[in-house]
């Protein structure tokens, strides 16, 4: 499917997240707060959201493994109308400034004959639109030389191999690699900010070198990394363990002095941009086999890591591509909306809490009691609950609610245990780690 990271959350490019966010800290550490390396939004995000996911259709032309839509090849006929849609733009338009960013995604958008239409529409309202298409035949230069000149800025695509016996196997179509990356570098050509999305599970996680450094050949505005949330077919895959995931993320915080990243469902990379930010020394000690693999294949690529991307030291922070992430998160700045009209705080956390064919989007989004709860990190259980970076972090809501149904329970994707008199030091208290070092047993 054609949505940014196997995901309807996405960033659609460093210009509109920077006009609208200031570069600051999190409000909870201090004295530490003008050097940890976060950005916060300017407004309220109880108020307005900043991302709003609208998915056109749920048909796709690909059958991909993880896709939590399960799409068709059908349009569903209750799928919202032109009218619907350009009414939720208008209403969003009027909300002022700063407006939200739009993503249209799917499904595969490119099966709306309206999509030019809606982009115009949303263009007029003054707001920022992006598109994620699927990786097929039908994103041409022409196309996307279209969407260009009707107003998108950004179109995401998704690559989660570096090669296609590995991206194909995974969407299940022969030939999307290569649609993809012709995509891609069709975008670039037609003047387009290019976001590259990536999912992590225990099967592709060990290629993220090659996709890095295949991302920066395309010439990439961000690498979006989404860890995978067991839901729709992506029940059947295998998500790494806490401990896999921690490491990946250790090494995708390094590879951020090479390219823009940013990491989807996986709020506690913030965690790591804080203690690294905090000026202590960072070892490797409590870092595990899939860490020490990925640092020796991207290695052999010849694309070694910049000195500064390992120091810790806080100056070294801006260096180099390093994007301070954002704080926001499901329900939580970002909101998404099914190709039904229903209202949700992410595609991965389906849990309804209103229809835009019976109240405005942003009177469900403000009012309703969950999105309400997803913002207070007060009420979120277990480590999450007593963990001294809920506040940036919050963990994630859709994999919480996988996992236990409950989206304020813990995280069971974190191995970081609250309350160690080093929370803000090197490392921090870690659940010992599993025997295989990373991956799940």
């Amino acid at each position: 499917m054609g949505e940014p990271a196997q995901t309807s959350r996405a960033d659609v490019g460093r210009d509109p997240v920077q006009n609208r966010a200031r570069a600051t800290s999190s409000g909870d550490h201090g004295t530490a707060r003008a050097r940890t390396g976060l950005r916060h939004l300017r407004f309220d995000v109880g108020n307005r959201p900043f991302l709003v996911l609208l998915e056109l259709t749920r048909a796709c032309e690909l059958a991909c493994r993880h896709c939590r839509a399960e799409a068709k090849r059908e349009r569903d006929p209750d799928e919202l109308t032109t009218a619907e849609i350009a009414a939720i733009l208008d209403d969003l338009g009027a909300l002022g400034s700063p407006r939200p960013i739009v993503v249209f995604t799917g499904g595969d958008p490119l099966l709306r004959p309206d999509l030019v239409e809606l982009v115009r529409r949303g263009v007029d309202a003054q707001l920022a639109v992006a598109v994620a298409p699927a990786g097929t035949p039908r994103a041409a230069p022409a196309v996307l030389r279209e969407l260009r000149r009707a107003g998108v800025s950004t179109v995401s695509f998704s690559l989660d191999g570096a090669s296609a016996s590995t991206h194909d196997g995974f969407r299940l179509t022969q030939g999307s690699f290569n649609w993809t990356v012709a995509a891609c570098t069709a975008a670039r050509r037609a003047g387009l900010r290019l976001q590259l999305n990536t999912t992590v599970t225990e099967e592709t996680a060990h290629e993220l070198p090659e996709v890095l450094a295949l991302a920066r050949r395309l010439d990439v505005s961000l690498w979006s990394v989404f860890f995978l949330v067991p839901m729709g077919r992506g029940k059947a895959l295998r998500p790494l363990s806490a401990e896999g995931i921690e490491d990946v993320l250790e090494f995708l915080f390094e590879a951020a002095a090479l390219i823009p990243l940013k990491t989807t469902e996986a709020p506690q990379y913030r965690r790591i941009v804080l203690r690294h930010g905090s000026g202590a020394p960072t070892g490797t000690a409590e870092r595990g086999a899939l860490y020490v693999e990925l640092h020796s294949r991207l290695d052999s690529l010849g694309v070694p890591l910049p000195v500064q991307a390992t120091s810790g030291n806080a100056a070294d922070s801006g260096r180099g591509h390093r994007r301070p992430p954002l704080v926001v998160g499901d329900g939580r700045g970002v909101v998404f909306i099914s190709s039904r009209g229903d209202v949700q705080p992410s595609g991965f956390l389906p849990l309804v809490a209103g229809n835009v064919r019976d109240r405005p989007l942003a009177e469900i989004y403000a009012e309703s009691g969950l999105f309400r709860s997803l913002r207070d990190p007060q009420q979120l259980r277990g480590r999450c609950g007593r963990c001294e970076y809920r506040e940036a972090c919050g963990g994630s809501r859709a994999r919480a609610f996988a996992a236990e149904g409950d989206p304020l329970a813990e995280d069971p994707g974190c191995p970081y245990e609250p309350g160690s008199p080093a929370a803000l030091g090197p490392v921090g208290a870690r659940r010992p780690r599993r025997a295989a070092q990373g991956l799940r047993s």
